[in-house]
């Protein structure tokens, strides 16, 4: 899925782009000034000058020559992705050039925006033998979403390097940042322990384990004799007892909040954009796992909505819609989204809600929200916690205001353990994390509730 991920591909015949598409090189700038040598013996004769005229008039041809060598070449640009752009995850591009013809030194300037790279790179080539010649850059998206590369700049000059030619190659395309890939992929691992202890879960039966079957087998001492299969049994003439795993093909349902809250930034990336990196972590872990996964992304509106389904078509869908996620300015209507997850989704499924919660005397209207979900589904519901309040938490006060502010932290950690409380009351899950541990929390919960079969 990664591979279709890349950007295509962009081949474009560089153009002059300027009326006056050329200039003169570091080289003439020199011979000029030799030149003006012929002053000195013009301080006598001036006859001389007739000498310095003949070397300009010289200098001018070959400045002539020399452009009308560059101007003769149509050279190809390309730019091309190495890796999918994902958030967070250095990418290289390689920018290639051909059919040079006698185009020997070039500085390229590309065209890129800011949240892909601080400055526009600067390139700079030498053409080889065979009239091409390819340069790398690398980029660290920090912007989830659809972003503009423009166009390619060539500053192009011959080996004489008496004249220059500036072009343009109009590589400008329209690129998706993706959610951060390598991090859903680091979390398979997860999924192998889950299948682990699938395995010894069905050499040891405990309570708890799923009720879909799996296979027969002789009975064994221990086994209940409700999972006796009399039909085979009766057929075999010896006790035959059933095995069963986990329920697989079980509904997921991510809910992201994208409202004001998840605006907050922790270092360089959005408290959103941890949450769309859980999403996409547990989706995949989710869909290994043989579960099927929807997605309800919202803020004062519905922002991305998919229906459970399970694939690498589903998958992909998924990863597009997750990618336009946006955060807005205005608080997200939490009941809206409530009510659209529960139309969506009739029958019992997890629902994973990652958001955060408003410091307010009053009961915050997601909670409200989650405790409508929590009566037909089973509900995990993350929040983020705050790195400030957790150092005030963790500090002795030196003074009277220090002190007044770890109060006020333990005043707030205390109303929201309360809120959460609610929810556990419930049968929900409610855990509050820091924003960079929430996709270790989120699969290690689902793992846990697979495990005992809660579902």
């Amino acid at each position: 899925m990664l591979g279709s991920l890349i950007p295509e591909p962009r081949v474009v015949v560089a153009r002059s782009w300027r009326r006056w598409g050329f200039g003169i090189g570091p080289r003439l700038i020199l011979l000029l000034l030799v030149g003006l040598l012929w002053l000195v013996p013009a301080w006598w004769d001036r006859r001389a000058l007739y000498g310095l005229l003949a070397w300009d008039v010289l200098l001018l041809a070959v400045f002539i020559w020399d452009l009308r060598r560059l101007r003769c070449a149509q050279p190809e640009a390309s730019r091309i992705w190495t890796a999918a752009p994902a958030l967070s995850t250095p990418a290289e591009i390689r920018i290639e050039l051909r059919n040079l013809g006698e185009i020997y030194y070039t500085t390229a300037q590309d065209d890129v925006p800011a949240s892909l790279r601080r400055a526009p790179p600067e390139l700079h080539f030498q053409t080889d033998r065979w009239g091409e010649a390819r340069s790398v850059y690398q980029v660290e998206p920090w912007q989830r979403g659809d972003l503009h590369l423009g166009p390619l700049f060539l500053h192009c000059q011959s080996r004489w390097r008496i004249a220059e030619c500036w072009l343009r190659a109009d590589l400008a395309q329209t690129i998706r940042v993706y959610p951060n890939l390598g991090e859903a992929k680091r979390h398979m691992l997860y999924l192998l322990r889950s299948r682990q202890i699938e395995l010894e879960r069905r050499l040891t039966r405990r309570r708890g384990l799923g009720r879909e079957f799996e296979s027969l087998r002789e009975y064994r001492d221990g086994d209940e004799l409700r999972d006796v299969c009399w039909t085979a049994t009766a057929r075999r003439a010896k006790l035959i007892t059933r095995q069963y795993q986990i329920e697989r093909s079980q509904a997921v349902c991510l809910v992201v909040d994208a409202g004001r809250l998840l605006r907050g930034r922790v270092g360089k990336l959005q408290k959103l954009d941890f949450s769309v990196n859980a999403a996409l972590t547990l989706a995949h872990v989710a869909q290994y796992s043989g579960d099927r996964v929807a997605l309800l992304a919202y803020g004062r509106r519905v922002q991305q909505q998919l229906g459970p389904g399970r694939g690498s078509l589903h998958m992909r869908t998924l990863v597009e819609q997750l990618s336009l996620v946006h955060s807005e300015v205005a608080e997200a209507d939490h009941v809206r989204a409530a009510r659209v997850l529960l139309g969506m989704q009739k029958r019992r499924s997890l629902v994973v809600w990652i958001t955060d919660l408003a410091e307010t005397a009053m009961t915050p209207e997601v909670i409200q929200a989650a405790l409508q979900i929590a009566r037909r589904h089973l509900l995990l519901f993350i929040s983020f916690s705050e790195p400030q309040v957790l150092e005030l938490l963790a500090r002795a006060p030196e003074n009277p205001l220090d002190m007044y502010r770890v109060m006020a932290a333990q005043e707030m950690s205390h109303r929201r353990e309360l809120l959460l409380r609610r929810l556990r009351d419930q049968g929900a899950f409610a855990l509050e994390m820091p924003p960079d541990q929430v996709s270790t929390a989120v699969v290690n919960q689902y793992l846990e509730i697979k495990d005992r079969g809660l579902l």
